[in-house]
């Protein structure tokens, strides 16, 4: 009994989302109505904001624990799946509310993919560098993700600038359907290779700097596999209906602000992103590398495959066309940002050096958001 009002108790972020989705589903047409008024603006953003979040890190804890449960490198699939869901869902509820921007979905990858390739890898390898000095990795894994996530970032987010079956930067249906098809295989062929064939490419080589299995998860209660999978669950269906209201504060801010329409796509992938960037920066600093590595590129990689093929999918069934071509100067910085990186795991060790590197490319996206 002692035990069971304790896990309720770990529990109460789940109380306060489902308390505020019942609120905004009551109250919230009324409260949005009219965002006017700074203060109010604040307070419904930040409330709206700081729940979905707050639902984020348990969906991740839950996430986690299956993650030890299942051991490597199926944990880290489990949280990157997971993550890459709650993308998908956020992504299609902001879509078709508020002005129903066509481009988020593309703001939002190309979000995930900066944050990612250069905030993340960079933090980590600098945080890494500076506490262990080098730290190695399996280089194996690491050209495996960038095997596929190169030709899938240029094909999703470049070729659609150059195609002429379709108006603008979007693709015809014959080109979204082949897209639809090669995303999804290739994440496949991917997936067979990471939880079958080859699962050592993506565990440490140097067995020694590993710690014992879930050493790096300090602080979890790990419990059966169903409680985890149903609190995963329960935690995700109030961000889907919250995400619907966060779009009328994040639409009214930009509006007002005269805000560039790419800074709604930065504050979902962080959004998004956040619970998975604390696991990974802590295992970078356990020097636990690798893991940081298959968090990173693991998210880039699902949500590329898997979040184009979802909205390409939305767009037939809504019949509104998907934008998914960047422009020149943020095609300049992805090209950039994909050969650094394979630049940066050219070797088996890392350095603060690399890390400082893949940081100021960020500090560049960040700059460009606002004036190119």
């Amino acid at each position: 009994m002692h035990g069971a009002r304790q896990a309720l108790l770990a529990e109460w972020p789940l109380l306060a989302s489902v308390a505020t989705t019942a609120l905004f589903l009551l109250f919230g047409k009324g409260w949005l109505a009219d965002l006017s008024n700074p203060v109010w603006f604040a307070c419904m953003l930040g409330w709206l904001f700081g729940t979905i979040l707050l639902s984020a890190f348990a969906l991740v804890r839950h996430a986690d624990c299956l993650a030890v449960q299942l051991g490597e490198p199926f944990g880290t699939l489990v949280l990157t799946l997971a993550v890459t869901g709650l993308e998908v869902m956020m992504i299609a509820a902001l879509m078709y509310t508020g002005h129903g921007n066509p481009a988020l979905a593309r703001d939002t990858m190309f979000a995930v993919v900066m944050i990612v390739l250069n905030g993340l890898v960079g933090a980590c390898l600098v945080l890494g560098g500076l506490r262990y000095h080098e730290q190695t990795y399996n280089l194996y894994g690491v050209n495996a993700f960038l095997a596929v996530i190169v030709p899938l970032a240029v094909l999703g987010l470049v070729l659609p600038n150059f195609t002429v079956s379709s108006a603008g930067p979007t693709l015809s249906p014959l080109h979204s359907i082949f897209l639809i098809v090669m995303s999804l295989g290739l994440y496949g062929v991917f997936l067979a290779i990471q939880t079958m064939r080859h699962r050592d490419y993506f565990v440490a080589p140097d067995a020694g700097a590993e710690e014992a299995e879930g050493a790096d998860h300090p602080g979890l209660e790990i419990r059966s596999t169903g409680y985890h999978a149903g609190f995963l669950i329960a935690y995700l269906l109030p961000v889907v209906l919250l995400s619907k209201q966060l779009a009328v504060p994040i639409d009214f801010g930009i509006a007002t602000l005269g805000a560039p329409p790419a800074l709604g796509g930065l504050l979902v992938a962080v959004l998004i992103l956040s619970p998975e960037s604390l696991a990974a920066v802590r295992a970078a600093l356990a020097n636990r590398l690798q893991r940081s590595i298959n968090l990173a590129l693991g998210s880039a990689l699902a949500t590329i495959s898997l979040t184009v093929p979802a909205v390409l999918a939305i767009g037939f069934i809504t019949g509104k066309s998907i934008v998914l071509g960047l422009d020149p100067v943020d095609i300049t910085v992805l090209v950039l940002s994909l050969v650094v990186s394979i630049l940066t795991f050219a070797l088996q060790r890392t350095n603060v050096l690399l890390g400082a590197v893949h940081l100021l490319l960020f500090l560049a996206y960040l700059m460009l958001i606002f004036e190119k």
